[in-house]
């Protein structure tokens, strides 16, 4: 995974294709709202920033609280649906 981190765009790409992939498997919105906050989770606990953009969601990650950290999930799903 840390080669897809290396660049946002292609960690967006990766993240719309798992998001397809969660949607062909019947998931909904709120399964996949949970599981992207539990990715971001892993991510904040496990893995450094590789670019600027990283950086900055990790720093707003880190001041949330649980209701904003899933508000920010939530965001990187509706980002990803978008683009």
């Amino acid at each position: 995974m840390s080669t897809v981190l290396t660049n946002f765009e292609t960690w967006k790409h990766f993240l719309e294709d798992r998001l397809e992939q969660a949607k062909s498997m019947g998931m909904n919105e709120d399964t996949i709202a949970k599981l992207a906050y539990e990715i971001g989770s892993f991510l904040d606990e496990k893995v450094d920033p590789k670019n600027e953009q990283e950086r900055v969601l990790k720093q707003l990650w880190d001041v949330g609280d649980e209701s904003e950290r899933k508000t920010i999930a939530r965001l990187m799903v509706r980002l990803v649906e978008k683009s």
